[in-house]
């Protein structure tokens, strides 16, 4: 073979280039020690001597490939002295016809010369064509190869199965019948469905209150070495229908559709977090709210309005807690509270909101009353939601016909986003009808937090960490308390349980009447009512 105005016979020393596409191939029968071994066994039969052996254990360009880098500059650097650059095969050096040709235009002018035991590279127009030939055939079978991978990938999706990277929370395992398979990965898992469905119900305010959440777990993967997650991580998180349990791929063609997967939550929820995201945006949480001052930002001050704010303020010898207001035109401005004043007739507001016990059994009743009453419309409801999902399907069927039948694209574009509507409101009623009537817990599963808390909110603030405290503020009350420094904290405006069993069960309240108990079972049955409309469809 001659290149460059070399003769084969002259070169006496060689090194040898391996590579493979990724490392997982270094396992298999085409890693780089059985491509070594061949070329070793050609440059004996050559009668080469093997100085160096280069290495490459991924696909890219030219300039991502340490080992061809590598192997350029030492050819380099031993310009003098001809060297043969042994392959296993055409395919090894690139599998692009350009990037084949670029590798070996840059090995000669290195001062290299190609040699493979599967071809004999030359110069002669019968040798040029057939390494034109088979650089080609190499191209073409990497592009087929990912037409096939891609179109495997797609029929995969099509059937319910997730075939990306498994996302933060699941892990694949092979389940029989099934092949590799998304299933929870714990604890991540757990931490997960908490944010998620947090954030659902408003317990997390806002995205950046379930970053900081997530920031706060342990196991939990961070982006950045101080601990923290990107924005964007989040969102991407809030955003995933995977997490539900159902499979999408716009990209492929692959329209919704249910997964194979154990969802972390339901379908139902994924819906309630997508509209939170379009809905209004909400101002984050402070980050200086802490555990010093668990009701700043709360309390608001009596002559202006406005929320309170926090210091420590020094002393000769110590320093001292106070909340103040710090609005400049306020007259209360710079005025000191001090924080055990303040906190402790908040304290005085949450221990009078604990029922008694016999308040609390009846109000267990109620609950039971509501429970069953849900239980009995099951039935009723099951054939609602079929109805529903029937006249949904002949809505998209009607549309399918309407895409047919017509020639703008404008327009099957407009049908298309509709369809994709109908189908995931398809999607949601038929959760809902596979869970009607099917309680996932008992009542006492579904409401032992609620009911703890109801029975003693003050146990909740007095035990619990800030965010437990701030979750107490939330849900007794339905907007912050006013506090006046000379007659202290004004009438709370409380949440409809504590609202309701105070005006049912207050002092200007009676438990009997001489004329009998029915003012009373009256305020029961509106109480219940109330109670039956706010409880879950699926509880």
């Amino acid at each position: 073979m001659n290149l460059h105005g070399h003769n084969d016979q002259e070169i006496t020393k060689a090194v040898i280039y391996c590579r493979v596409s990724s490392a997982k191939q270094t396992v298999r029968g085409d890693g780089l020690a059985s491509q070594e071994t061949r070329c070793r066994e050609f440059a004996k039969y050559k009668g080469y001597e093997v100085v160096e052996v280069f290495r490459d254990d991924s696909s890219g360009s030219l300039t991502s490939r340490p080992g061809m880098q590598a192997m350029l500059s030492f050819l380099k650097a031993q310009r003098k002295e001809q060297h043969a650059v042994i392959i296993d095969d055409i395919s090894r050096l690139a599998r692009g016809l350009m990037a084949h040709f670029e590798l070996r235009v840059k090995i000669g002018d290195a001062g290299g010369v190609l040699v493979s035991p599967s071809i004999e590279f030359g110069e002669d127009s019968d040798s040029q064509l057939v390494e034109n030939l088979l650089a080609s055939v190499s191209q073409h079978q990497r592009q087929k190869n990912g037409e096939q991978t891609i179109n495997r990938m797609r029929a995969r999706t099509q059937n319910g199965y997730w075939v990306f990277q498994a996302p933060v929370g699941y892990r694949y395992e092979r389940a029989s019948g099934h092949g590799k398979l998304l299933v929870r990965d714990e604890p991540n898992a757990s931490v997960l469905q908490e944010a998620l469905e947090g954030y659902a119900s408003g317990r997390f305010e806002t995205q950046v209150e379930v970053k900081r959440f997530l920031e706060r777990q342990p196991s939990f993967p961070k982006d950045l070495p101080n601990g923290e997650i990107r924005n964007q991580r989040v969102h991407d998180l809030l955003t995933r229908v995977v997490y539900a349990g159902y499979i999408e791929a716009p990209n492929w063609g692959v329209g919704l559709r249910k997964g194979q997967h154990e969802g972390l939550i339901s379908f139902e929820t994924f819906e309630k977090i997508q509209a939170r995201l379009k809905s209004t945006a909400k101002a984050p949480a402070r980050k200086d709210i802490n555990a010093d001052f668990p009701l700043r930002g709360f309390i608001l001050c009596h002559d202006c309005g406005k929320p309170l704010t926090a210091c420590w303020s020094q002393g000769k010898s110590q320093k001292y807690p106070y909340y103040l207001c710090a609005t400049k035109e306020c007259a209360s401005y710079r005025k000191s509270i001090k924080r055990e004043d303040l906190e402790t007739a908040f304290e005085g507001v949450l221990q009078s909101l604990q029922p008694s016990s016999n308040l609390f059994k009846i109000m267990m009743a109620m609950f039971k009353d509501a429970w069953n009453m849900r239980l009995a419309q099951a039935s009723e409801t099951a054939k609602l939601l079929k109805a529903n999902v029937a006249q949904l399907e002949k809505q998209i069927e009607a549309l399918l016909d309407r895409i047919v039948d017509t020639g703008s694209g404008t327009v099957v574009a407009a049908y298309e986003k509709r369809i994709e509507k109908l189908e995931r409101e398809k999607v949601l009623a038929q959760e809902k009808l596979a869970a009607n009537g099917k309680p996932r817990l008992t009542l006492e599963e579904s409401f032992e937090h609620a009911l703890a808390f109801l029975s003693n909110p003050w146990n909740l603030w007095s035990n619990g960490d800030l965010v437990e405290r701030k979750t107490v503020l939330r849900l007794a009350f339905l907007e912050p308390l006013a506090y006046c420094r000379k007659q202290g904290l004004r009438t709370p405006n409380l949440a409809f349980p504590f609202k309701a069993l105070g005006g049912f069960f207050g002092q200007q309240s009676e438990m009997a009447h001489p004329r009998g108990f029915e003012p009373l079972t009256s305020a029961f049955g509106e109480f219940r009512l109330r109670l039956f409309a706010a409880l879950p469809e699926n509880s």
